[in-house]
């Protein structure tokens, strides 16, 4: 999680929603991303597809079966669901998020009854840490 909070620094140093993520594999990180959709005009470019993509380029699979994705925000729904097609086996995320959290939050995607994987969790790594970070960055925008 320590690596996930420096890549969200990087994403508040471009102006982007402060949030990190990293892909852990036998030990290993294999994937890192950080948000970038303003500065990539995507709205799907959050840290969480942007290291799921590099994963599976990684592993040449879009299967990540095996994998721990470390984020600092609690992921939204098309995250989430990015994370059962992959087999994402574990989701560790900092902040909960009240507005789109998809891990229990709001909903829960990641151990929805009718989908066919299920993701296991672990909430509040750090999240003091990513929550102050998140709202500093937004104090300061208004």
């Amino acid at each position: 999680m320590q690596r996930a909070l420096v890549l969200a620094e990087r994403a508040q140093q471009l102006g982007e929603v402060p949030i990190g993520a990293v892909i852990v594999h036998e030990n290993e990180i294999i994937a890192e991303g950080y948000n970038q959709p303003i500065a990539s005009n995507d709205p799907t470019a959050h840290a969480e597809i942007i290291a799921i993509r590099q994963a599976c380029n990684t592993q040449n699979n879009y299967r990540l079966l095996g994998t721990t994705l470390y984020v600092t925000l609690e992921p939204c729904p098309m995250c989430a669901g990015a994370m059962v097609h992959a087999r994402i086996k574990r989701l560790v995320f900092a902040a909960n998020d009240p507005n789109s959290g998809a891990a229990g939050t709001l909903c829960n995607i990641a151990h929805h009854p009718q989908l066919n994987h299920r993701i296991e969790l672990t909430s509040g790594v750090l999240a003091e840490a990513a929550s102050e970070r998140l709202k500093a960055f937004f104090k300061a925008r208004r």
